[in-house]
C-alpha cells in the first residue's frame, strides 16, 4: 500500500506569484500556438501574437520562409507591427528604422552619420518556431527540443485522421473567456471522468464514455474512445476518409489541443492565460478552403450550447471552491488500468505542472 496521489494544493491556481513564476517558466520554455499558416500565404503577410508576455510576429519572406521575430525594433525598443497583414519590408513606426523579411537591418535614417555602426550586426531578434499541420507553433526557449521529441506520434497520427489537412483553413475562431485558472480548465479538458453526469449530449449522442480513455504520448494526451450509434449524428459523417465513424483528441502540452469529430471535422483548443484567474480558450472549426460548410457550422453551434456551456459552469465553480479555505486537496482516483473513471491524466498534467513552476521532482508519497 502506498499513500495516495493528491490534487495540487489550491495556491497552484490561484496565487498571482504562481503565475508569474509560469510566464517566465513553463509558458516561456513550452511549445505555444502562434498562428494558422493561412494568415502566412503570401510573401510578406506577417502575423502578430503573444507568448508569455512577449509580442511576436512571424512573416513570409521572399525564400517562403516563415520566420517568428520579437516585435520590438532594436533601435530603441518601439513595437515594429500589430495585427495582421502584408509589407515589403518591416519599417518601425517610431524612426522608420527598415528591416528586410529576414531580419536584418535594411536602412536607418542618419544612421552613416554615426561612427563606429555597423548596420549588419543590427538584426531582429528570432525565435524557434515550428510549422504543425498547418499550424505555427513557437518555442521562447532556443534550446528547446523540436516538437516531434515532445510530442511523439503526433503529427503521423494527425496526418491519418486528417489526410486532407493541406487543404484545411479557419471556417470561424470562437473566444470563450472562463473565470478561472488556465491549470483548471486544462485539467477539466484532460479528463472524462465528469462526462456521463454532465456531458449527456457527447456522452450520449457522439462518445461511449465507458470506453474513454487518455493516455501519455510524451508530452501529448491521446485520447481514444468508441463512437455511438452514428446513424444519430446531427450531421452526415461520409467524408470518404479513414476514421470517418471515430472520435479522437491530442492535447499538446501546456495549451493546445487538435480534436476531430466524426467526419474528419478538426476543431481546436487553444488556452490564453490571462492572469491567475482568468483564460480564454480560442476555439477554431476547420472547413476545405475555409469555405461555409452547414453541417461543420451547426457541430460548432452544439458544442457551444452543450459541452461548452457546461464545462464554463463547471470550472468556474472549481475556481470559486479553490478560494474556499474549507478545501483540502483529495486524493486523485487513479486506477491502474486506466479508463474512463481515472484522473491519471490529472496526475501527469499535475507533475508537469509542479516541475514548470519549481522544478520540486513528483513523488507518489508527496502529498504535494
Amino acid at each position: 500500500m502506498t499513500d495516495p496521489i493528491r490534487s495540487l494544493e489550491a495556491r497552484f491556481y490561484t496565487d498571482p506569484q504562481v503565475f508569474r513564476v509560469e510566464v517566465e517558466g513553463v509558458l516561456s520554455q513550452t511549445w505555444q500556438f502562434a498562428c494558422h499558416l493561412s494568415d502566412l500565404a503570401e510573401i510578406g503577410s506577417y502575423a502578430s501574437f503573444e507568448i508569455a508576455g512577449e509580442s511576436l510576429f512571424a512573416i513570409r519572406g521572399r525564400d517562403q520562409k516563415i520566420r517568428v521575430f520579437y516585435n520590438v525594433c532594436q533601435h530603441r525598443a518601439h513595437q515594429l507591427v500589430s495585427g495582421a497583414g502584408i509589407t515589403r519590408v518591416i519599417v518601425c513606426p517610431y524612426h522608420a528604422w527598415t528591416y528586410e523579411l529576414t531580419g536584418e537591418l535594411r536602412a536607418a535614417p542618419n544612421i552613416r552619420a554615426v561612427e563606429g555602426v555597423d548596420t549588419f550586426d543590427i538584426c531582429l531578434t528570432e525565435v524557434r518556431a515550428e510549422e504543425f499541420l498547418g499550424f505555427l507553433f513557437v518555442n521562447l526557449d532556443p534550446n528547446a527540443a523540436p516538437m516531434e521529441e515532445w510530442f511523439p506520434n503526433a503529427r503521423a497520427e494527425l496526418e491519418e485522421w486528417l489526410p486532407h489537412w493541406k487543404d484545411l483553413k479557419p471556417l470561424e475562431w470562437v473566444e470563450i473567456p472562463e473565470n478561472c485558472n488556465w491549470k483548471v480548465s486544462v485539467e477539466n479538458y484532460s479528463e472524462c471522468y465528469h462526462c456521463a453526469l454532465n456531458h449527456p449530449t457527447f456522452a450520449n449522442g457522439v462518445i461511449k464514455p465507458e470506453t474513454y480513455d487518455i493516455q501519455p504520448q510524451g508530452r501529448c494526451l491521446r485520447h481514444t474512445t468508441q463512437c455511438q450509434g452514428l446513424e444519430d449524428m446531427t450531421y452526415d459523417i461520409q467524408s470518404g476518409y479513414a476514421h470517418h465513424d471515430a472520435y479522437s483528441s491530442w492535447f499538446l502540452w501546456p495549451m493546445f489541443s487538435f480534436q476531430v469529430y466524426p467526419g474528419n471535422v478538426l476543431n481546436t483548443y487553444h488556452w490564453r492565460a490571462v492572469d491567475a484567474d482568468h483564460v480564454v480558450v480560442w476555439r477554431g472549426w476547420y472547413s476545405v478552403g475555409g469555405v461555409e460548410d452547414l453541417k461543420i457550422r451547426q457541430l460548432a453551434a452544439q458544442d457551444r450550447a452543450t459541452t461548452v456551456e457546461e464545462d464554463i459552469h463547471l470550472v468556474e465553480s472549481v475556481q470559486r471552491g479553490l478560494g474556499s479555505r474549507g478545501y483540502r486537496p483529495g486524493p486523485l482516483v487513479i486506477d491502474p488500468c486506466g479508463g474512463v473513471n481515472s484522473e491519471h491524466p490529472v496526475m501527469h498534467l499535475q507533475r508537469w505542472m509542479r516541475e514548470g513552476i519549481d522544478g520540486v521532482p513528483f513523488s507518489a508519497d508527496n502529498n504535494q
